[in-house]
């Protein structure tokens, strides 16, 4: 997908206040069998075509409203992907200015896991 360069100039700017991960990382620790939340801002529409093994929705349009309804604990362990890793960065750092203090974005996103053949739920 080609994005628009004022949404990657947004994105740059703040991926140096966030942490990342990758998606071999997350696939290493669902192998060890880690318990950990991973969470799908995706749309909507491209959850139900298929989403990583485990994960949880929680869009990208409602994560900032329904955050502390599901994980009230500010200090739970989050991982947020979308499709490649941008739209999670904006939704981790607008979590950490919620008070999360460990949440991660997931670089690659969906289309990194899938381009990995790592398996797919739908």
């Amino acid at each position: 997908m080609q994005h628009n360069p004022r949404f990657l100039a947004l994105v740059e700017a703040i991926r140096s206040r966030v942490q990342e991960t990758d998606v071999h990382q997350i696939k290493r620790w669902q192998d060890e069998g880690r318990t950990f939340h991973l969470i799908d801002v995706r749309e909507e529409s491209e959850w139900a075509k298929g989403h990583l093994p485990g994960a949880e929705y929680l869009g990208r349009g409602v994560i900032e409203r329904d955050i502390e309804t599901r994980y009230p604990d500010a200090s739970t362990e989050l991982y947020l992907y979308c499709g490649g890793g941008f739209r999670s960065i904006l939704a981790t750092d607008n979590l950490q200015k919620m008070g999360y203090t460990r949440v991660v974005s997931v670089d690659g996103g969906f289309r990194g896991w899938s381009d990995a053949g790592y398996p797919v739920e739908s």
